[in-house]
């Protein structure tokens, strides 16, 4: 039996505030334990909330970022459950009446190409703090720094037809969501959270099956497992004749194993009721209007600008526009006066490397083109360029300066390439006779030899010239 996996996801993305949701509490990672609360986040009778302005911003900005209808009244509710880092036994969040609704992230998926991945809604809620099982030995911590920082909730159409569709979509929304400012987007942090929903149903078939939800993922990449994990669950739990259960999932990357946690909650087990103390959230369709006029230029808009305006591949669009910061560089070095074709290798390659290390830019974007035009008029070889870049990211001199330092500069005097040649020519004479005897491609040897006894400083573009002109 050939069965269809269907994939949705939930995203919880915080939004990149300084306060938190719906108090003046910094909303910052890494404080110590419970110091960055208040009567407010902390639920305390009499405490009255207010919406932080810059959240409600930043969510309509990645709302219009997905295409997303913008709603001009919302209603925050409350959503009612018991759990230890919940001070409040209840979350604001908001349920019949979001943000905003619709939309759609064009991804390209590994097995079909080109699709589109729905946005059902995109709402603004608060997120509960965060219980810790390994400080104190055989007890839980609860730290509440996190309870009420702002987050805007992502929910996909059930469009998804593959763990790797699956991956594919996390990476274009993240994209969006960094490009717009909107979030860190940080799963180390916890700045991005994934919440999947997956159901199994035979090949064919529209009805969708019995979803499971799987929790408790912190990368892209486990995202997938897991999704892979809880597929093969669900297709051996049918073909042995049993029936999907609908529970909430935790994920062990260690052992790529997903296990049940709980029967997993419908909307009515929250009793969402709107807050008392939150007024409808109303926005002018002028503001709305103004939001939308000030996004940035977007992923998918960046990659075809730079395939028309600069001749990439779609292959170097796609892996410049991963990251905007990689873009903006990449930009920042053709602006400098670099060919675009030799300014997407070099960052691609020696910059990315040490981007994804966590060093940044060390070589300024002028100092990356001055050193790509020295390779473009012959006075260094790419080889040679490579060393010259190591160097100019531990010191401020120009890239001239320092290949003058190290001895790299290339020599295209055609009387010092002819000294060499003529050296290389009678050190070999056996390889001479055999290339007048018609054993051509010694040509190379011989470019070698004089790149060797120039200890490397010869052009080799114009030693081939002097040696066709010697071996004649």
């Amino acid at each position: 039996m050939t069965w269809e996996i269907v994939i949705g996801l939930e995203v919880h993305v915080q939004l990149e505030t300084r306060s938190k949701m719906f108090c003046g509490c910094a909303n910052v990672f890494g404080a110590p334990p419970n110091t960055n609360v208040c009567p407010v986040c902390l639920g305390l009778p009499g405490a009255l909330p207010v919406p932080n302005a810059q959240a409600v911003k930043l969510g309509t900005l990645a709302a219009l970022a997905l295409g997303s209808t913008i709603h001009e009244r919302s209603v925050f509710a409350r959503k009612n459950y018991f759990y230890p880092d919940l001070p409040k036994g209840y979350q604001i969040s908001q349920f019949d009446q979001p943000l905003a609704t619709g939309g759609a992230v064009q991804v390209d998926s590994p097995e079909r190409g080109r699709i589109s991945v729905s946005i059902t809604r995109l709402h603004l809620e608060e997120d509960a703090g965060k219980s810790l099982h390994d400080r104190i030995p055989g007890k839980t911590a609860v730290d509440l720094n996190r309870a009420c920082a702002p987050l805007a909730e992502i929910v996909s159409g059930p469009d998804m037809r593959s763990p790797g569709e699956a991956r594919a979509y996390l990476v274009a929304l993240k994209q969006i969501l960094m490009y717009t400012g909107v979030s860190e987007c940080s799963m180390e942090k916890g700045s991005l959270r994934v919440d999947a929903n997956m159901s199994i149903r035979r090949a064919g078939e529209t009805k969708l099956g019995t979803k499971t939800e799987v929790k408790n993922m912190n990368s892209f990449a486990n995202v997938e497992r897991a999704l892979e994990a809880e597929y093969e669950r669900q297709v051996g739990l049918v073909d042995s004749g049993k029936q999907v259960q609908q529970v909430t999932l935790l994920f062990n990357a260690a052992a790529g194993t997903v296990k049940p946690m709980r029967s997993k909650e419908e909307s009515h087990d929250y009793r969402y009721f709107p807050d008392p103390d939150l007024p409808p959230l109303v926005l002018a369709p002028a503001w709305i209007a103004e939001q939308k006029s000030s996004l940035p230029e977007l992923p998918e808009a960046r990659r075809q600008r730079l395939i028309a305006s600069h001749g990439l591949s779609a292959y170097h669009a796609q892996e410049l526009t991963l990251d905007k910061a990689l873009a903006d560089y990449f930009e920042a070095v053709v602006a400098a006066k670099a060919e675009p074709a030799k300014a997407v290798g070099w960052v691609l390659r020696d910059v990315m490397a040490g981007f994804n290390e966590g060093r940044g830019f060390p070589v300024s974007a002028g100092r990356l083109a001055e050193l790509i035009g020295l390779v473009r008029d012959g006075m260094l070889s790419d080889q040679a360029a490579r060393r010259v870049y190591a160097e100019m990211s531990a010191s401020p001199d120009s890239a001239k300066a320092i290949a003058e330092r190290l001895g790299l500069v290339q020599v295209g005097d055609r009387d010092a390439l002819a000294t060499w040649v003529d050296e290389v020519l009678a050190a070999s004479p056996s390889e001479v006779r055999r290339y007048k005897g018609g054993e051509t491609k010694l040509i190379g040897f011989f470019v070698g030899q004089v790149m060797k006894k120039s200890g490397g400083k010869a052009d080799p573009k114009k030693v081939q010239p002097v040696l066709l002109e010697r071996l004649k």
